[in-house]
């Protein structure tokens, strides 16, 4: 092959966009550069928001995640019928035609041991599992009719979050930062809380960017050691030194961004000095030690290892400092009564107590301080649990297999009315009744009450149009509940 050849093969688009007076990083440079539509200097490039925004009753979004679904029977979906049928043979058309993860055979009904009451002025249905919770209950909307089409955790996970079972897409709060950047131009836009002994099934793709621009993926905040890994400078480099070695790599970058026109160069340079910033506003966002006596009181903090009241905390700091979106994942709550670690009578009780006074500590302070109003928060498994026993394998302890076809879901503040139930599962609690209410829905929903056109909101990728929601319209904004 002769040398012009070569060359020929070697101006490909990016070459020609790159040394375009118009080209790709040219244009990405000015956007990063312009203080428009309040998108921090997190943003490499901005969209064209007048496409997708709409005012908003939401600034921030805290999404409390009970990775491995919590069972819905033990907590806000009271059936006493349920109770009644206490391990009787479950009806034939709960099986005709259905899988089931793990139930084997015909299995029995499996109604909570637990006592439900109603509580506040709504008179919203919960279990004695949330003593601290239960005043709040005016506070909250109990949406007792959602459904997923995935009964493993992992694609349920991914399909609640990039809006596709499967590897690859952009995560719900990728989604929001990109549309409507950061308020702190210190902190990431999008951070990643975890509680428990282990990540989400999903994995990190859970808070991946996907197609968009790797600066709009969560950033995971540990809460020991480096709450950023390699936030901190190396021994023997201080902020001086640390400076002057950016302004050399920020050199090369702009040099290959000039040349090449790659936007991911220009995410680079951004993504080296956004962590310069962090290395100040990040280790006093999350130092705990800062708060008053009353407020770790209150939400049952504790130092060091890592928890779910911490992480409530941090959540409710990092609202204050802007940041746009903050996602936790608890860990621990697939309850399949395999074992005393995972079954109804001793694993329930013990997470719903780490959860409960974190769960009305986070809504009281946010009402307190009035950022409740203008903080949506939710609280979510990635599908339900069944109304049946799986005695898997014979077991004695109790618990209850995937269910798809109904969980519940609770959503507080940013819009959102309180004070009432929406949906409702038939009498045993296996399908929905009232007010069926898909994943694509509470996407929707969560996307309008934080200004976002769930529609309009897309980026070209594959041939497509990429959403959250999916290529096909099949989404319905909950209008019953906005405030």
């Amino acid at each position: 092959m002769d040398l012009k050849h070569k060359r020929l093969q070697a101006i490909t688009r990016r070459h020609f966009l790159g040394k375009g007076s118009t080209g790709i990083g040219a244009l990405a440079l000015s956007s990063m550069l312009s203080d428009s539509h309040n998108v921090s200097a997190n943003s490499p490039s901005q969209p064209d928001v007048t496409k997708f925004r709409m005012p908003a009753k939401a600034k921030s979004v805290i999404f409390l995640h009970m990775a491995g679904s919590p069972p819905q029977q033990e907590f806000f979906d009271y059936k006493p019928e349920l109770v009644k049928r206490n391990m009787q043979p479950c009806p034939d058309s709960f099986l005709k035609g259905r899988g089931f993860a793990f139930i084997k055979g015909h299995p029995k009904m499996l109604g909570t041991p637990y006592q439900f009451k109603q509580y506040g002025e709504s008179g919203t249905w919960m279990s004695e599992l949330l003593p601290h919770f239960q005043n709040v209950a005016d506070d909250v909307t109990v949406i007792k009719s959602m459904h997923t089409d995935q009964f493993n955790h992992a694609p349920a996970q991914l399909f609640l979050y990039t809006g596709t079972p499967r590897f690859g897409g952009a995560s719900m709060g990728s989604w929001i930062t990109y549309g409507l950047g950061s308020e702190n131009k210190n902190l990431p836009g999008f951070m990643v809380l975890l509680s428990g002994p282990s990540d989400p099934s999903g994995g990190k793709s859970l808070w991946g960017s996907g197609f968009l621009p790797s600066v709009f993926q969560g950033v995971q905040c540990r809460t020991t050691g480096d709450p950023i890994l390699y936030v901190t400078n190396p021994k023997g480099i201080n902020r001086e030194v640390r400076r002057r070695s950016l302004d050399a790599l920020k050199s090369l970058n702009e040099f290959e961004l000039k040349q090449f026109g790659n936007p991911e160069t220009l995410t680079r340079i951004n993504q080296y000095e956004l962590a310069f910033r962090m290395q100040m506003s990040v280790p006093e966002a999350v130092d705990l030690r800062s708060e008053t006596k009353q407020t770790h009181e209150l939400y049952g903090t504790t130092g060091g290892a890592p928890s779910f009241a911490n992480n409530c905390l941090l959540a409710r700091r990092m609202v204050e400092r802007g940041v746009r979106y903050i996602q936790l994942f608890d860990y621990g709550w697939d309850m399949h009564g395999t074992g005393a670690g995972n079954d109804l009578i001793t694993a329930v009780p013990r997470k719903a107590k780490e959860i409960d006074r974190p769960l009305y500590a986070l809504i009281t302070d946010l009402k307190q301080r009035g950022l409740l109003d203008e903080t949506l928060v939710i609280w979510s498994g990635e599908f339900g649990r069944t109304s049946m026993n799986e005695e898997r394998n014979g077991s004695k302890f109790l618990g209850r297999d995937h269910h798809p076809h109904c969980y519940t879901i609770w959503m507080a503040g940013g819009g959102i009315k309180g004070g009432m139930s929406y949906g409702a599962t038939d009498e045993l609690g296996y399908f929905i009744a009232e007010k069926k209410t898909s994943v694509r829905d509470l996407q929707t929903t969560i996307l309008h009450l934080t200004g976002l056109k769930s529609r309009k909101l897309k980026v070209p990728y594959q041939g497509l149009d990429q959403r959250l929601i999916g290529p096909a319209d099949e989404d319905h904004l909950l209008k019953d509940i906005l405030a």
